[in-house]
């Protein structure tokens, strides 16, 4: 019974939580304040009462629109609430009663806002990775794992720091930005394994090949046509985060 209200109550924290993250990806890029004013509709103003700001139950209830303009509330508000306690409750299955329990919740909530803020707008924020760089490195230092985070955040980030510097001599464009590798190096200090990192970077190059040339052959994107890499990035290192062990020694009994 313990069990099962500690798992109740991640689930309801991660959803109340997706409820911020939602805040933060809407207000972050267009630089307004997360706190100040309430809840609000983007298109009429009108400020969201509290039984409308119910995690998951409100935009069903609501059927998905603003109860007082009836513009579309955008899906993305209740895939964030779903997947928040989702990702939560996986963390807690996987590492239980653990400090890395505690210090994962803090960097997949992260991963998650970054995800759909670059998904919705091809930004990776500055406000957001460089705290987080070093967040990860003074977590790491508290754990006596420094030097791991410090080396495992330099691959990372620098690896997509070569392709973004070498891709316009190669295909005579900027073939990602210069968050998608600040983003890289918070997820190696995080990792704070080097090859973690870099299995979580081939598992990205290869989700965002895929998913690219899917799209192309749906005639939803063009060759050569910008695709977000920071969606792809942060599901390399939360597969990593929960499978990661198993990828290794998958990858050590086929060599």
């Amino acid at each position: 019974m313990i069990e099962v209200f500690i798992q109740v109550v991640i689930f309801i924290a991660g959803a109340l939580l997706g409820s911020f993250f939602n805040v933060c990806i809407y207000r972050l890029p267009i630089q307004e304040s997360i706190i100040i004013p309430p809840s609000h509709c983007p298109n009429c103003k009108t400020r969201i009462k509290i039984w409308e700001n119910i995690p998951i139950l409100s935009y069903i209830i609501l059927k998905g629109k603003c109860r007082s303009c009836e513009v579309k509330i955008p899906l993305r508000y209740l895939i964030v609430e779903i997947l928040t306690p989702v990702l939560f409750l996986l963390l807690w299955h996987t590492y239980g009663y653990s400090y890395e329990f505690g210090i994962y919740l803090l960097f997949i909530s992260i991963l998650i806002i970054i995800t759909f803020i670059d998904f919705e707008h091809q930004l990776i924020l500055n406000i957001i990775t460089y705290p987080m760089f070093f967040i990860g490195l003074l977590i790491n230092f508290l754990k006596g794992t420094f030097f791991n985070s410090l080396i495992a955040g330099l691959i990372g980030g620098g690896i997509i720091f070569l392709i973004v510097v070498i891709s316009p001599f190669i295909f005579k464009k900027e073939g990602m930005g210069g968050g998608d590798f600040k983003l890289a190096a918070v997820i190696g200090v995080f990792l704070a394994n080097g090859q973690n990192t870099l299995i979580s970077l081939f598992l990205a190059s290869f989700l965002g090949s895929l998913v690219g040339v899917t799209l192309i052959l749906l005639g939803k994107k063009k060759f050569g046509e910008y695709i977000p890499f920071g969606p792809y990035l942060t599901s390399g290192a939360v597969i990593v985060l929960f499978w990661g062990k198993n990828i290794m020694e998958w990858c050590v009994k086929r060599l």
